[in-house]
């Protein structure tokens, strides 16, 4: 029997039904609003261009091809043995791993071509970036806190943002750091969510995750104080920025979601998990990254 096929996936084998699940072109939704959050704050500061704003769109997309690509190769052989997994393109043959590994390079390039093209700061930190959403793909081998480091890849997308737009650090310097807080929790929370169907699994193969270490009622838990950080961040990124009404109404959506996400998903009922996972997390990130632009533009 064939096994089902993984959620947010394209269905067909034409090369781009094959490459965008790949990289789970949905997800892009998650963290690319946060890095125009980024961009906005900072034209509080500084000038901004319809083509800095192209080059960090590139930067950003060929940044996440590059740690999504590495992910599904270095995982293949796990991806083979999980009956979640095993349709992914690679374990079913629909892709290569040569021909993957040729798009990382493709992608790597284009992130660091398109560094440069904002500014030398960006340039100096690009390699730095590329090595930290590549080396999240090896932590579960060694660490339940895997999440945390994805979610700290995903926050590289809001500080460049920033940081393309500027070329300097923030002022003051911890606002950037607060904001980090928010992106990495709020990844981090989710992303232990999206372990959850993967306990005994994980447990079976010596990976590791929060879930697999702690038990599905514990590492909700887990995941909901990450979440409440990440309001509370999202709060003290606002109020240093001094942004208006519009941008609290951000957090207060942000809030309001991610309360509903986690009623959502229960110790006992994983059914709703997708729907927590890919609709709710997309919803946040848009949503706020609306309600900053609107209050950047009204104010």
């Amino acid at each position: 029997m064939t096994a089902p096929r993984e959620g947010q996936t394209y269905a067909g084998e034409s090369g781009f039904a094959r490459w965008a699940s790949f990289v789970k072109l949905p997800h892009t939704v998650f963290a690319l609003p946060f890095a125009l959050v980024g961009v906005t704050l900072a034209t509080r500061i500084a000038p901004i261009t319809v083509t800095m704003v192209g080059w960090v769109i590139v930067a950003f997309t060929s940044a996440r091809w590059v740690a999504m690509a590495v992910n599904r190769i270095v995982d293949r052989e796990y991806d083979a043995k999980n009956p979640r997994t095993a349709q992914r393109e690679i374990p079913r043959g629909a892709i290569g791993v040569r021909e993957a590994w040729v798009t990382v390079a493709i992608a790597a390039g284009l992130f660091v071509w398109a560094a440069a093209m904002l500014n030398p700061l960006c340039l100096a930190l690009s390699p730095v970036a590329l090595g930290w959403v590549c080396f999240y793909s090896f932590t579960k081998r060694f660490t339940r806190y895997a999440h945390v480091v994805l979610g700290l890849g995903l926050a590289i997308a809001p500080v460049g943002g920033y940081l393309a737009v500027t070329g300097a650090w923030s002022e003051p310097w911890w606002m950037l750091l607060v904001l980090t807080l928010a992106v990495t929790t709020w990844s981090a929370g989710f992303d232990i969510l999206y372990a959850l169907p993967d306990v005994e699994f994980d447990r079976s193969q010596g990976l590791h995750s929060i879930p697999s270490a702690l038990g599905v009622p514990r590492a909700l838990l887990v995941a909901r104080a990450f979440h409440v950080i990440t309001v509370l961040a999202l709060a003290v990124t606002v109020w240093t920025v001094g942004a208006g009404v519009l941008a609290w109404v951000g957090v207060a959506i942000a809030a309001a979601i991610l309360a509903y996400e986690h009623s959502l998903v229960t110790s006992d009922d994983l059914s709703k998990l997708d729907a927590a996972f890919f609709t709710m997390n997309g919803v946040i990130s848009l949503s706020f990254f609306g309600c900053i632009l609107a209050d950047r533009i009204l104010n």
